[in-house]
């Protein structure tokens, strides 16, 4: 439908819930970048000119969280205005029906409701990826420059230490590499002519690239080599990526991923049981081997469920901007002698107070494989809805 066919009235509830969003929403995000900075800069340890690169990559990711909010304020002033002004009630005496005032907000609910769920889907992931790879810089920047100014590297803590006789680029003059493994006292040394480095963000590691060089591992034979790779531990640990850091293609492969694992896991403990029985070694059956299988396929399972439960809650909390307007705007026309500030408090805390909670306790239960999320997770919006179409019916009656 071209714009300019909509009736008049329309478009001017709609021009104005655009103004006053878009109002709303560049304060509320200037207000949140900050947050978001400072959470990124307490994680990473990154210094200035490093804030200054994410913070292009730090706004979108903010978006979704404060879209439904922002949409509920703008709704509240708007319509507050309107009511408090008499259009409604001027919009009744001309015979017009009030869902003719109500529709574009329903309209940029749903719409708001379709962007949410491609930022949450598309947006995140991709600043999310890109803040890891300005962290990355960041880390592989301070690791060079450590090693340029010290000739050392050392991290007890991880069990590592790297020395090298200088530093061109990014490339290492004569880097000796040692590292202790977790729970084992044999140090293995790594010495080269040179070497180069790969952070590898996803599996939390430094991957060294070494030519012409030998390894020695105590009690064995020196081994020579003419290239080899070698990852030891990142210097500054990053929490690894959480489900809601993915798409939901992502998501659904590594759920498939999983699924394909737990089955073979579980065959494997099968034809192990049957073995084990068949041949009269019942105590084998509750062995560690046993129990750690089963350990695993646990860890699969609530793994799965996280997955499964972040593709669900997306869709729910995305569609939150239709329900919020749907609750928010009848209700704004009935206080409509009160501050728009009232009418969002009025709102909001409920909101604040049973259905955030709610999501986190639905989260939670699917998590545990309580019950499924494929419907719980919309029980928020459900009970949204059900005072909606309370304060609604009361709007197209008076």
């Amino acid at each position: 439908m071209n714009f300019f066919h909509v009736p008049l009235l329309q478009r001017y509830v709609f021009m104005e819930l655009l103004r006053v969003f878009a109002g709303v929403l560049s304060v509320m995000t200037v207000l949140l970048v900050f947050v978001g900075v400072f959470r990124e800069v307490s994680q990473s340890g990154l210094g200035p000119l490093q804030v200054l690169q994410i913070l292009p990559f730090v706004v979108p990711s903010l978006l979704p969280f404060t879209i439904p909010s922002t949409l509920l304020l703008t709704v509240c002033i708007v319509y507050g205005r309107i009511a408090a002004d008499l259009e409604i009630t001027a919009t009744k005496a001309a015979g017009i029906n009030v869902m003719t005032m109500l529709w574009p907000a329903f309209f940029l609910g749903g719409l708001l409701s379709v962007g949410s769920m491609v930022m949450s889907d598309q947006m995140i992931p991709w600043a999310v990826s890109n803040i890891q790879k300005r962290v990355t810089m960041a880390m592989e920047d301070i690791f060079l420059d450590m090693l340029r100014a010290n000739h050392l590297v050392s991290d007890p803590a991880r069990g590592y230490s790297v020395t090298v006789m200088g530093v061109e680029g990014k490339r290492l003059k004569l880097p000796t590499f040692q590292y202790t493994p977790l729970g084992s006292s044999n140090t293995i040394t790594v010495q080269a002519q040179e070497a180069t480095m790969d952070f590898d963000i996803q599996n939390q590691q430094v991957i060294l690239h070494l030519v012409r060089g030998h390894i020695d591992i105590p009690g064995q034979r020196r081994v020579w080599f003419e290239k080899e790779e070698r990852p030891f531990p990142l210097p500054s640990r990053l929490p690894p990526p959480k489900p809601r850091h993915l798409s939901i293609v992502d998501i659904r492969d590594k759920i498939h991923g999983m699924n394909e694992e737990f089955h073979q896991n579980r065959d494997m403990q099968d034809a192990s049981t049957i073995a084990a029985l068949s041949s009269g070694e019942f105590v084998s059956v509750f062995n560690a081997s046993h129990n750690e299988c089963r350990a695993r396929q646990e860890l699969s399972q609530k793994h799965k469920n996280k997955f499964r439960t972040e593709v669900h809650n997306r869709f729910a909390l995305s569609a939150s901007c239709f329900f919020f307007v749907m609750i928010g705007a009848p209700y704004s026309i009935l206080q409509a002698k009160r501050q728009f500030f009232t009418s969002f408090f009025l709102c909001f805390v409920p909101i604040l107070l049973i259905y955030y909670p709610a999501q986190l306790l639905m989260m939670n239960l699917c998590k545990s494989s309580t019950i499924e999320p494929w419907y719980s997770l919309w029980l928020g919006n459900f009970l949204l809805m059900l005072f909606a179409l309370r304060h609604l019916r009361r709007v197209l009656k008076h």
